[in-house]
């Protein structure tokens, strides 16, 4: 590499500042001085000269001749500058950091009713269900059988891409959360229609005695279905502990330990994160051997001990699934969601169902750490009723620090939560909080992406 020419330093005598020109370096006229030449003269070659020219000038004024001009005077060579420290790179943003400020700014786009109605995962309603997509700005929709029977599976894409183009083209933009029920065996809303598939999917405890590989290969090949149909979010798996076959809840579990149970769990929510599908633990804390709540109220009077060794593993063991490898190869975060169930747990809160206890959700945040969504059970079941007198379930919900209500009575709740807000019973910045999570779980199921503007636009076009 040749080396850079150094400045030659100077040997002379001091200068004074008018004469402190570049040395060393051409000056504006030529290569060795302020106008040309090539040596410096001392202030004694000068004297003379200026003496001369200052006579000059004298004899000329008193003889009323013209004023000769002023030679031009040297310039100060401008003063070397100390180069300014060149400023620290900034930082490169994370993705994570512009995905949240893309989020906080599609939240501050939206209505107070638009904020309340993303708040709203609802049963399809039997009439109307595409207008009420933009009338109630509805946050997604659950299929049961009834929504599912006798279609095919061409029917059945289109009538959820009609819904989705309904919120994306003509309502926030934001696309819907489509569930289902698909946890095998007893609760199966899509595979026991023979036009979807040709046989039921099996239950969590005849997989899990099958063994992993069975249970993989039906928890893949149940993904994809549900996500080639339109369906995004699955409300599975059952991550209950029940080893007693006269338990309500046993059927629909592993009939495992919690050891067992949790690894199933962790399973089945990282097996449907492949594949992009939202996975629902349910039903926290924990059912237990407790009674069915369709039907009424159901009170588990178990220690806290028990929960702690037993029912919050296979919950811990979900949650603790955040990350997968997408079929793409593309690492991707993908928290599953936590449905709250309505039975009133004793050693947690005497008083309230847990989808509605603030000490429960207290429990689900701090004492396990999940910071995701946090569903309600269906509001609809009769084991709620009796604790909101005035009717106004969903804001109690909202109010115990769940993000999505879960109910079929939408239509008179979403109204009641707005009044809410508006009449001060609830904060703005709770519906903002829950709003938040719910479009964070939408950015992570795929359905918003993130454009190179910074901003968040549907992901696909419906």
């Amino acid at each position: 590499m040749r080396e850079s020419r150094k400045p030659i330093a100077y040997m002379g005598p001091p200068l004074e500042p008018s004469e402190a020109v570049r040395v060393g370096r051409g000056g504006r006229n030529g290569a060795g001085g302020v106008f040309g030449g090539s040596r410096k003269r001392s202030r004694a070659e000068f004297l003379p000269t200026m003496c001369a020219a200052l006579l000059l000038a004298l004899l000329l004024t008193a003889c009323g001749g013209e004023m000769v001009q002023d030679a031009p005077e040297v310039p100060d060579p401008p003063q070397a500058e100390t180069p300014e420290t060149p400023p620290e790179p900034e930082e490169p943003e994370e993705p994570g950091d512009a995905e949240e400020a893309a989020l906080e700014s599609l939240l501050e786009g939206l209505t107070l009713e638009e904020k309340t109605g993303q708040l709203f995962f609802v049963r399809v309603p039997a009439e109307n269900a595409l207008e009420d997509v933009t009338t109630y700005h509805l946050g997604g929709y659950l299929l049961f059988g009834r929504d599912t029977q006798e279609k095919t599976a061409n029917d059945l894409i289109q009538t959820i891409a009609s819904w989705q183009a309904q919120a994306v083209r003509y309502d926030t933009g934001v696309p819907l959360l489509i569930g289902v029920d698909e946890e095998g065996g007893s609760v199966v809303r899509v595979s026991s229609n023979p036009k979807l598939r040709s046989k039921k999917f099996s239950s969590p405890g005849k997989l899990w005695k099958e063994g992993l590989d069975a249970l993989l290969r039906e928890t893949r090949e149940k993904s994809i279905l549900l996500k080639t149909l339109g369906f995004n979010v699955n409300l599975a798996p059952v991550a209950d502990v029940s080893i007693n076959s006269g338990d309500f809840i046993y059927d629909r579990t592993t009939g495992m330990d919690a050891e067992e149970t949790a690894d199933y769990t962790a399973r089945v929510t990282e097996a449907q994160s492949f594949y992009g599908l939202g996975s629902v633990l349910k039903h926290f804390p924990g059912y237990g051997n407790n009674k069915d709540t369709h039907t009424g109220i159901a009170v588990d009077d178990r220690s806290m001990e028990t929960f702690l060794e037993q029912d919050f593993l296979p919950f811990q063991a979900g949650i603790a699934v955040e990350e997968t490898v997408w079929p793409s190869g593309e690492l991707r975060r993908l928290r599953p969601a936590v449905l709250v169930s309505h039975n009133i747990v004793n050693c947690m809160d005497p008083d309230l169902p847990a989808s509605l206890s603030p000490e429960v959700h207290r429990i689900l945040r701090e004492d396990l750490g999940f910071d995701g969504v946090a569903m309600t059970d269906d509001l609809a079941m009769k084991a709620v009723s009796a604790y909101a007198a005035d009717g106004n379930v969903a804001v109690m919900s909202l109010q115990a620090g769940n993000d999505l209500v879960v109910t079929t009575d939408y239509r008179t709740q979403i109204p009641r939560v707005i009044q809410a807000v508006k009449d001060g019973t609830l904060a703005e910045e709770t519906v903002d909080a829950a709003c938040l999570r719910v479009l964070r779980w939408k950015l992570e199921l795929g359905l918003l992406e993130l454009t190179e503007a910074g901003a968040l636009v549907s992901a696909a076009l419906y």
